[in-house]
């Protein structure tokens, strides 16, 4: 491990089963049946647990989305040309795009870290730009990356953590945009897991059954280049020849927000594949984790059963940004306001078994 990356194996901060068990006994104290609200009860109390308190909360929450070119682009993978990346940097610094709407809803601060962006059109000051990265090579002929530049595009996500936790944060949602980063994903995917291309090459952005089939033969060139270019069989590897910097940059977010115990709500196909990454690399973290909805990618079932979790929502989501989990941020919200606010039998008076049917 080289020494820039020590960190990355620190193990994650424990949860606090005390708390765990407060926070259940308050749920099976309120003016419900034992039970009834299901699985909001449950998110209720692995967060009270992360948070070391009975009465956990979402506020404030923070989104930062990771953005980076793809090299693999080139290779006409997505429904949009590679300039769209850049153009939807600015989209979300004026504010018009679908995560800027929810992360209003949720009061959420919005972060966005440029990690290489060819047609980086924003102008803005509001936009974070990690300096000596450009788009990655493109993977169907070499690694998408070098050592040095990985390295930097996972402690970008490092560093945002810091600030998060340092400005008081208590959930963390990670995002990403970049054209053809679904096809870096997929190929990560079949790196981890041994499945074919034809199995978790999906539409991404919205192409056609040709399209969907040409990106499974770019996957399938991305692995045969992986195997002949590793240096070894490790995660980082698989992240270093396969993968992009906006994925690299939410590899390192999800780690250190572990470490730093701040939640996470991981949001669809390409955060999933870089939450595996990250697993693979520290399986300590996995515990920090709520898992907001399942995409429309068909790739995405194969991530959630390998890591054994189940989504919040599903929605036939596929548009990135985060935004997927921001919108599981407001179930969440909503469970936390349930735990925290309904009345116990006790406060409100009420006596004799309301426990069965």
């Amino acid at each position: 491990m080289t020494a820039d990356l020590e960190w990355i194996e620190t193990l994650a901060k424990k949860v606090s089963l005390t708390h765990a068990k407060k926070a259940q006994a308050r749920q099976d104290g309120l003016t419900k049946p034992l039970g009834s609200l299901g699985e909001l009860e449950t998110v209720a109390i692995r967060l009270a647990a992360m948070q070391y308190t009975e009465k956990p909360t979402t506020n404030p929450t923070h989104i930062c989305i990771f953005a980076g070119d793809h090299g693999v682009a080139e290779m006409g993978v997505s429904a949009y040309p590679q300039s769209v990346t850049g153009q939807m940097i600015k989209n979300f610094a004026d504010g018009g795009a679908a995560i800027n709407v929810i992360a209003k809803q949720l009061e959420a601060t919005l972060e966005v870290i440029s990690l290489g962006v060819v047609n980086d059109i924003s102008g803005s000051d509001e936009i974070e730009r990690i300096p000596h990265l450009t788009a990655t090579e493109n993977i169907a002929v070499k690694p998408a990356m070098t050592l040095p530049h990985l390295i930097h595009a996972i402690n970008a996500g490092y560093n945002s953590i810091e600030r998060a936790c340092n400005a008081g944060v208590r959930l963390f949602i990670g995002g990403e945009m970049g054209i053809g980063n679904t096809t870096a994903a997929s190929a990560m995917a079949c790196a981890h897991l041994g499945v074919t291309p034809g199995h978790m090459a999906g539409p991404g952005t919205g192409l056609d059954a040709l399209g969907v089939q040409k990106k499974g033969q770019v996957v399938e060139l991305a692995i045969k280049q992986y195997e002949e270019s590793k240096l070894n069989d490790g995660p980082l590897e698989i992240l270093r020849c396969l993968g992009g910097f906006d994925i690299a940059g939410l590899v390192g977010s999800y780690i250190r927000s572990s470490q730093r115990g701040i939640p996470v709500l991981i949001d669809g196909f390409i955060s999933s594949v870089a939450a595996l990454t990250a697993c693979r690399i520290n399986p300590s973290i996995l515990k920090w984790f709520f898992f907001g909805h399942q995409s429309a990618e068909p790739g995405h079932q194969y991530i959630l059963d390998d890591l054994n979790v189940k989504p919040m929502l599903r929605l036939e989501m596929r548009l990135g940004e985060g935004s997927g989990a921001a919108i599981a941020a407001l179930l969440l919200r909503t469970a936390c306001d349930l735990h925290n606010s309904m009345a116990t039998f006790e406060s409100a008076g009420i006596s004799g078994n309301t426990n069965g049917s």
